[in-house]
């Protein structure tokens, strides 16, 4: 799949986060490198690509090819380093430390310092990181497992509780403070900082209710530890969860962090999730290498860093990424998840549905595998498959939760393009039962009401509502001016079909449909260059002719009659 080159500078982004000041981009040449200075500099550029386009392996292959050829060169040096640690090559420990001012120079130092037990040391280069950017939220959790590591559990605490206390990430410090108490023995403390984490009000993730579920478990609250698996499970979100009672145990009994380094590896996972989720996908790479340096094998961390190679739509490299989760590991079914979301992508539909149909039989009361499945098929417009794998999720489902609506919601849209009106209408029907403010089953419903001509008082109410749900949406905009042309009601589809086409300029059907609207009000020449602009933006299907139909003969005399009939 090919896209525009579009220079990201990744070693930039990943310093002037920390604070520092280099800069990095790469090629997807995917020969080896090894240049003479007549041809360092080539290399130099194709590395330099590869990085801009997350291609780590021949980035790393390049900057080193280009570093043997001029070894003191302070910018390759640091681009060389970026790419190293990018693709968890060991050379980027020999590189960081030529690097004193780079701050992710400093933390993996830092992380090999505490594998050796030089506890000492690593509080000294963690001191020395800058107060700004991304490391000025990793410092104090950094410090508190180093300090930890030399015994000091009571400072490490004092550190984070003011944090945990108060602030944006309080969520964050306080699952650490609680996993450092936790770690010392210290029960009641660490139920106390659970409970922070627990009641910030985010919704959990499968790490954290594995880490809060523990500390609780092991502290005797077992049912409650049980419901927050519960209340993940109707979250849709992390969908693999432990199978049986007895899996559900040994998924809390063993402690999630048994080490301080191993605490060190789990600070840097929990901000490189915070990054990814705002657009950071290239640093947040950088910091989950940095956990798997500390941590190898951890497949939490293993699943970010396929998340952000697919976001970078590395591949190939995502698959192997997700290779290294044991098929023994609790988090093994979510892997292959994440797998078979690789291979879609990559248009390797059979091998991604054959994933999920192991994975669905291996977990026969999961609904998961049989959703993405379903999805998988309707995204190609084979609609029946769709069907079938939506009807086996459903009966997977003994009592449908409000947070199911989506599984009625995609089998409605499968069944009314598989020509089964009667059963889509009534998922639509029964996912907006669930859940009755969802804008986008409104829109489709009311929308295709008012295709068909149903309902169409109804379908205006419900189509008023999902604008006021969705304002800046232009194609629910669009259904609502659809809804009022059909009405009859010209002055007020115009209105917000002009509204639409501002939201989705580029949209054929929208163009079109405010053509109709302009014709029908006495406005030929506006129809005529709303059909045209429509024409000119490749509509789908049968509708190219019937545009240009309109262009040669205009509407029929009352297009809105012949609309509802």
């Amino acid at each position: 799949m090919s896209r525009p080159f579009a220079p990201r500078r990744l070693a930039f982004l990943a310093v002037a986060l920390l604070g520092a000041c280099a800069a990095a981009e790469g090629t997807p040449d995917h020969a080896g490198f090894a240049p003479s200075p007549s041809n360092a500099f080539g290399a130099y550029l194709a590395g330099r690509f590869a990085t801009s386009e997350t291609d780590t392996r021949v980035a790393a292959d390049a900057m080193l090819a280009v570093l043997r050829a001029d070894p003191d060169q302070p910018e390759v040096i640091q681009r060389a380093f970026i790419a190293t640690l990018l693709d968890g090559r060991p050379e980027a420990v020999r590189l960081a430390r030529r690097l004193p001012d780079n701050p992710l120079a400093a933390m993996l130092i830092a992380g090999t310092d505490a594998q050796a037990g030089r506890w000492d040391r690593a509080e000294t280069r963690i001191r020395a990181l800058p107060r700004q950017g991304a490391a000025q939220l990793l410092q104090p959790l950094l410090l508190a497992w180093t300090l930890h590591g030399k015994g000091q559990t009571d400072p490490a605490l004092a550190l984070l509780r003011p944090l945990a206390e108060s602030g944006r990430l309080r969520a964050l410090y306080a699952m650490h403070a609680a996993l450092i108490a936790d770690l010392a023995g210290r029960s009641r403390e660490a139920e106390r900082f659970v409970r922070i984490a627990i009641g910030d009000g985010t919704p959990p993730t499968l790490r954290l209710v594995q880490i809060s579920g523990g500390i609780l478990a092991r502290g005797g609250k077992e049912e409650e530890a049980q419901r927050l698996l519960e209340m993940l499970g109707r979250g849709q979100d992390e969908l693999m969860l432990p199978a049986g009672a007895a899996a559900r145990r040994d998924f809390f009994a063993t402690r999630p962090v048994a080490s301080p380094v191993e605490g060190m590896a789990e600070a840097h996972l929990a901000l490189a999730g915070a990054l990814r989720g705002q657009g950071a996908a290239e640093f947040s790479l950088a910091l989950t290498r940095l956990s798997l340096r500390l941590r190898p094998g951890f497949a939490p961390a293993i699943l970010l860093a396929a998340d952000a190679l697919l976001d970078e739509r590395q591949y190939a490299a995502a698959l192997a990424m997700l290779d290294q989760v044991p098929a023994d590991d609790p988090l093994a079914a979510t892997a292959g998840l994440r797998r078979a979301t690789v291979l879609d992508r990559m248009d390797r539909v059979e091998e991604a549905a054959a994933q999920l149909r192991r994975i669905a039989e291996a977990r026969p009361a999961a609904p998961q595998p049989h959703m993405r499945l379903g999805d998988l098929y309707r995204a190609r417009s084979r609609w029946e498959e769709a069907v079938a794998a939506y009807d086996e999720a459903l009966r997977r489902i003994a009592t449908p939760a409000p947070a199911q609506w989506p599984l009625f919601y995609s089998r409605g849209i499968a069944l009314e393009r598989a020509g089964r009106w009667p059963q889509a209408e009534a998922d639509f029907r029964r996912a907006l039962e669930l859940s009755p403010e969802q804008p986008y089953v409104l829109n489709y419903l009311g929308y295709t009401w008012v295709e068909r001509g149903e309902n169409l008082v109804e379908a205006r109410r419900m189509l008023e509502r999902a604008v006021a749900l969705r304002p800046q949406d232009g194609n629910i905009a669009d259904s609502l001016g659809w809804a009022l042309f059909k009405l009859n009601d010209l002055p007020g589809a115009i209105r917000w079909l002009e509204r639409a086409v501002e939201l989705e300029p580029r949209s054929s059907v929208i163009n079109d449909h405010l053509g109709d609207a302009y014709w029908a009000a006495g406005r030929r020449r506006e129809a005529q260059f709303q059909w045209r602009r429509a024409l000119a933006l490749g509509p789908e299907g049968d509708e190219g002719p019937k545009i240009e139909a309109k262009l040669r003969d205009g509407l029929p005399q009352n297009p809105v009659a012949e609309n509802r009939r």
